[in-house]
């Protein structure tokens, strides 16, 4: 049935409704009404379509496809700016729309757009950047140079991954019932991509060889769910988790989180950091060295010498951006030959590459959960008037606020500075140096409402959720990261109130407006993996098989650096010989209608969407998207496409240029393509 009332108006018989209930229940009366969910029956295998969640698109679904205005790579010419599109005319009345680079010199080149296969997003803006010459004189030595190394960085991926498939790992497959009613004890739905990346993880684990994936999920998305149900996965399949956070504070929340969801299996969660005692610390140990003690949550005392595991299956690493590299290769020791989970909203440039080329897997959860609203982001000058509007504005809605300053001796002149001008605040400050005890009790102070203000510096970047507070104040925000400010923006809006977020700031250098503009414009939930692609992007992302900043990185461009180097991993041989584009002479225009997409911007996306299809099925999915968005394809969008289709078949068979005549077709072939009649 489609409609409630008609599945209910015949209480004496089945009926089948789609409904999106998360569970089932019983409609009381004279003859009770009860109905059974898909959850009820199949438990989280249940599949929920979520008709109400906002579909955002994410920072990387055509990250390789390049933008007009930007600073562009052009693998036979060199570094160049997209101009945009030109429409030229070719004779007999017929024009064609071609691409516009800029070299060195302001010299222009029009090249078609097919030629977008060979031109990939290098900057998003330029910068200080050299150009190259349109000929290609100044590129050519630097490219090959680059390739030389990437062909030996990629043989070195290709062994890493064929290393970590040819090891082996336990299969850990929980037991069905007990799992699901775990599972039962989420009381939200999965998005889709949460789903997906819980499902990976799963299949990994059951996989028979060591996990090594990365959660990229913005703050306030669900990555702990996924760890959650990872470690629950594990722990019913009688192995040991251990859970890696950067800080004591997100720490004592992990310990809360993790004991509340395995309380009622009577699974024991132990708590390793320097807020315990030595009586606790030496508790936790034994109980992990016997066994007894299933789950432990710890900051770096989880890589002590002296900490030994009786059956240890699972390594979680929370908020990996935070840990130094000496760190991070402590806690993959640990994790040696066993199963490897790391989350993070941000993550480190050389992480993301490293996932984007391969290097780990990765799972991206892009999707907000259906209540999240985007945190207005704004840039203002600091002054104490703009201080204490904020944080007034936010106590009248009977709300909590954020107010972060950078270094520790920052704190009490600005506290002084806040009681000046709004004495009726209550203010509770926080940082790293206090003892254990002291940061323990003010955080809980604040958690249970004690204060409307936390002053504090950036120990409250990582992982805590407090429901309460809507605004945060950022002060000299200049001297912080973006991924540190995406990190701090992402403690508020966490309840579906509208929250705020104000960077407030005394700067007034270029490169300061234009970081601080990446937080106003990637402002919606999901923008985490669009930050780091920006950081990526501005920083590089120095080399992933070892920890060298940007080199060679910086010749390509990190996308396709990243294409390059997973092209050489799955093949020894030189692949970016293979990176050409057949040139096709045909009597009918190559182009799309304006009139059909109006917008410039959106044609030099569907013109490089086209040049990276490597398959007729790409294709026709490309196809049938542009018909759904711009209505039935007219004949000259149609010709496009066919030719699109016949530029695929003449890569497959090696034909490097066409041309077709009224009478005639002229095939040129690649070298060896074409074989010799007897």
């Amino acid at each position: 049935f489609a409609d409630w009332n008609e599945a209910t108006a015949g209480r004496n018989r089945e009926a089948a409704l789609l409904a999106d209930f998360d569970r089932g229940f019983v409609v009381p009366g004279r003859k009770p009404l009860v109905v059974v969910t898909a959850s009820d029956v199949l438990g989280s295998r249940a599949h929920h379509p979520q008709p109400m969640a906002r579909s955002w698109s994410a920072a990387f679904d055509h990250a390789d496809v390049p933008e007009q205005g930007t600073a562009v790579v052009h693998l036979q010419r060199g570094l160049a700016l997209l101009d945009g599109l030109q429409t030229v005319a070719t004779g007999g009345g017929s024009s064609r729309e071609m691409i516009r680079l800029v070299f060195a010199g302001d010299d222009a080149v029009l090249v078609p757009p097919s030629d977008l296969a060979l031109i990939w997003p290098y900057a998003s803006e330029r910068g200080e950047l050299t150009l190259d010459k349109a000929d290609g004189s100044t590129w050519w030595s630097r490219r090959t140079e680059a390739e030389h190394e990437i062909q030996i960085a990629g043989k070195q991926l290709a062994k890493h991954i064929s290393q970590r498939r040819r090891r082996r790992a336990p299969k850990l497959v929980p037991p069905g019932p007990i799992y699901e009613r775990f599972v039962a004890r989420f009381p939200y739905f999965t998005t889709v991509d949460q789903a997906k990346a819980i499902r990976d993880v799963l299949d990994d684990l059951a996989s028979g060889h060591p996990m090594d994936r990365i959660i990229c999920g913005d703050v306030g998305f669900g990555k702990t769910e996924v760890a959650l149900r990872a470690t629950a996965a594990v722990v019913l399949s009688g192995k040991q988790v251990a859970i890696a956070v950067p800080t004591t504070v997100l720490a004592r929340q992990h310990v809360a989180t993790f004991r509340k969801r395995f309380a009622p299996f009577g699974i024991e969660v132990g708590s390793l950091s320097r807020i315990g005692s030595g009586a606790e610390t030496r508790e936790v140990k034994e109980g992990l060295k016997s066994g007894k003690l299933k789950v432990v949550v710890g900051t770096q005392a989880l890589t002590s010498k002296d900490l030994k595991f009786a059956g240890l299956g699972l390594v979680v690493i929370d908020e990996e951006q935070h840990f130094g590299a000496t760190e991070k290769a402590k806690l993959s020791g640990l994790a040696k030959s066993i199963h490897a989970l790391w989350m993070s909203a941000t993550p480190i440039p050389r992480t993301l590459a490293g996932g984007l080329a391969g290097f780990r897997d990765l799972s991206v959860i892009a999707s907000p959960p259906i209540h999240r609203l985007p945190v207005v982001t704004k840039v203002a000058p600091l002054s104490d008037a703009a201080i204490a509007s904020a944080l007034l504005r936010e106590q009248r809605r009977h709300g909590q606020s954020f107010l972060i300053c950078p270094r520790i001796q920052d704190l009490d002149p600005m506290l002084a500075r806040v009681q000046s001008v709004a004495p009726d605040l209550r203010i509770v400050c926080l940082h790293g140096k206090l003892p254990a005890d002291d940061i323990d009790d003010r955080m809980m102070s604040f958690v249970e409402g004690a204060a409307d203000v936390l002053l504090a510096t950036n120990i409250v970047e990582s992982g805590l959720d407090i429901p309460r507070a809507n605004t945060i104040v950022v002060c000299w925000p200049e001297k912080f990261g973006l991924a540190q400010l995406h990190q701090l923006r992402g403690r508020v809006g966490r309840s579906g109130i509208r929250a705020f977020a104000h960077l407030l700031t005394d700067s007034d250098s270029e490169r300061s407006e234009k970081r601080l503009a990446v937080l106003e414009e990637f402002n919606r939930p999901g923008a985490g993996f669009a930050i780091s692609a920006r950081d990526l992007d501005l920083r590089g992302a120095g080399d992933v098989l070892s920890e060298r900043q940007s080199g060679h990185v910086q010749v390509f461009g990190p996308v396709l650096y990243s294409h390059l180097l997973k092209l050489a991993s799955e093949k020894a041989d030189d692949r970016t010989a293979d990176l050409w584009v057949p040139d096709l002479n045909l009597p009918v225009g190559d182009m799309l209608p304006a009139g059909y997409v109006q917008s410039e911007a959106v044609r030099l996306e569907i013109y490089g969407r086209v040049a990276r299809c490597r398959s007729e099925d790409e294709l026709d999915d490309l196809e049938g998207e542009t018909s759904r968005r711009f209505g039935r394809l007219p004949p000259a969008a149609r010709d496009f496409f066919a030719a699109a289709r016949l530029r695929i078949d003449c890569r497959r068979r090696g034909i490097i240029r066409l041309d077709v005549g009224r009478d005639a077709v002229a095939a040129t072939f690649l070298p060896g393509r074409l074989r010799k009649s007897k």
